[in-house]
């Protein structure tokens, strides 16, 4: 089954202002399974761009996901064209979680989901107005789609959050230079086998792989060990399900473990 489309959403583009929502979503308007959401302030840095981060709570058992949430997931979606002063967004996306269910495999956060966003301002010496509008899905024995309009003034020098450091901190550890690709087509797309060198992480190794900024649906990834070297292979199956020229610079493959996480950016044959 083919469910969805999903591409690496890096960074985002963002157009000029509208009006802001409210800054944390009135439980009211929270669907049962959802705590809260809110964004988290965070500071500015030396070179004047400002870290924040959007964080949603949730109820006991309930799960969010990841930006390549797999069969059986929602990906984030992110909207930042109400904000004001700002010229670009990045989202630092923590290590996740794999969930196994029904024969289904899906990737995200059990409980709680903070991602931090960096913010490039127009003008770093004046206050930011971010206006974020937030579409995801929750699960626990059921999946809700989800969607909140949050908000922060950003102004001054902010304080150093723990909750974000540790989120940016979580984040895969990049790697380089140390996979190699076999791309073929097939019936319907493209099928990627990546020779990865990489001591294993720990338990239950598993390789996510995506394609940046291409809408294409991509199947859970097998794996096997040969010694050091990790081998795994995934297939990628566009909307209108031909063989396309898949650039392998394109590439992400993230690696996880129960213990560890890296990044692999571009995999050349």
């Amino acid at each position: 089954m083919k469910p969805h489309l999903h591409a690496l959403p890096l960074l985002l583009a963002l157009c000029l202002p509208s009006g802001l929502a409210p800054r944390v979503a009135s439980a009211q308007d929270l669907p049962h399974g959802m705590r809260g959401a809110e964004v988290l302030d965070g500071w500015q840095a030396d070179n004047g761009s400002r870290m924040a981060a959007v964080r949603i709570a949730l109820g006991e058992g309930w799960k969010t996901y990841w930006r390549a949430p797999g069969d059986a997931g929602i990906p984030p979606q992110f909207n930042f064209a109400g904000s004001q002063n700002v010229a670009g967004v990045t989202v630092h996306w923590p290590r996740p979680q794999v969930f196994e269910s029904g024969g289904m495999r899906s990737v995200g956060y059990l409980g709680e989901m903070i991602l931090p966003i960096e913010i490039i301002p127009t003008d770093p010496s004046q206050p930011v107005a971010l206006a974020a509008d937030v579409e995801f899905g929750i699960c626990r024995d059921v999946c809700v789609p989800v969607s909140v309009a949050l908000s922060a003034d950003l102004s001054g020098p902010g304080t150093t959050d723990p909750l974000i450091r540790a989120a940016l901190t979580a984040q895969p550890e990049p790697v380089k230079g140390n996979a190699t690709c076999l791309i073929e087509p097939i019936k319907d797309g493209m099928r990627v086998t990546a020779s990865i060198d990489l001591p294993p992480l720990g338990p239950d190794e598993i390789a996510l792989f995506e394609l940046r900024g291409a809408p294409v649906w991509v199947s859970d990834s097998t794996s096997h060990r040969d010694g050091t070297r990790l081998v795994s292979m995934a297939e990628f199956v566009p909307d209108n399900a031909q063989p396309f020229a898949l650039n392998p610079a394109d590439l992400v493959i993230t690696v996880l473990s129960d213990e560890r996480a890296v990044e692999i950016n571009g995999c050349p044959g």
